[in-house]
């Protein structure tokens, strides 16, 4: 399995340590990680590992051997189930003492799960707990058994009972200056309810979509990319700002017979980050 990870074309490989692993096996997994970070090439350009959670009794060591003996290649550290900023803290300092006498270069960054009821209403504090906080991330199935209710209902439109929480998870990134990313959709074959799930996400404004199997990054990808004329009209309104600027020293102008103006600018930038990240460039 770790040597398929190598090949996706993902933004970001996350290998398991935590729910994937049974109890007796959790030193082994941990040691093979480990190896596999530290030898052969990946195609993703981030790789991140979810640890175990801080109340278990494997968090510790997942933490000191992963930052001793990943190397550089590891990037992240997923942290399940967090309930509040001390959980975040704990992770952070240890992985800062390891990373000190180790002589890693690069710090690692943070992820967190929100996979809990105490832990989406301590969300703010845990985001702004450490800045090696990256991203906040909605944990569906852990989530759905704190708050007592299925996964999916019959019927069920995209979104009604998950929209709230995906409100909060937003906000709460967007306070602290983080990603935020959108959990998995666990129906595998299901792509046309995938597309739906990672489309009204992408409207909310999260930055990406967990994927669980190789056969939802494609869509996923098409989903979080700009297409090409939104790209290219991103970087009009760019260049028309910047133009505009520089010329008299306007912050607003008409572009198109469209009013574009700071609050376009930063939306603009967003799109033509993203592309440029998918690949895509002027014509």
């Amino acid at each position: 399995m770790l040597d398929k990870a190598r090949t996706l074309a993902a933004d970001e490989i996350i290998i398991d340590l935590e729910d994937s692993v049974p109890a007796d096996l959790k030193a082994r997994a941990r040691e093979q990680v480990c190896a596999a970070l530290q030898s052969g090439e990946w195609t993703a350009p981030t790789v991140a590992v979810r640890i175990n959670a801080t109340t278990s009794p494997w968090c510790h060591r997942d933490v000191i051997e992963l930052v001793e003996g990943g190397g550089e290649r590891l990037a992240a550290l997923v942290i399940p189930k967090v309930q509040d900023r001390s959980d975040v803290e704990f992770v952070a300092r240890l992985a800062e003492m390891v990373e000190q006498e180790s002589g890693r270069k690069h710090p690692v960054a943070l992820e967190l799960l929100i996979e809990t009821a105490t832990g989406l209403i301590r969300i703010h504090e845990s985001a702004h707990a450490s800045e090696r906080v990256e991203t906040l991330i909605v944990g569906y199935a852990d989530l759905a058994a704190s708050l007592g209710h299925p996964l999916r209902e019959p019927g069920e439109e995209p979104g009604d009972r998950w929209h709230g929480v995906l409100q909060s998870v937003l906000v709460a990134a967007r306070d602290a200056g983080v990603q935020a990313i959108d959990g998995p959709y666990f129906e595998i074959a299901d792509v046309d309810g995938l597309r739906a799930r990672a489309e009204r996400a992408r409207i909310l404004g999260y930055d990406g979509k967990w994927a669980l199997h190789p056969d939802q990054i494609i869509p996923l990808n098409e989903v979080f990319s700009p297409s090409p004329e939104e790209f290219e009209q991103a970087s009009a309104v760019l260049d028309e700002l910047e133009h505009a600027e520089r010329a008299d020293g306007r912050g607003a102008v008409l572009l198109d017979g469209r009013m574009i103006d700071e609050a376009t600018r930063k939306q603009a930038t967003q799109v033509v980050a993203r592309g440029q990240a998918a690949g895509l460039t002027l014509p």
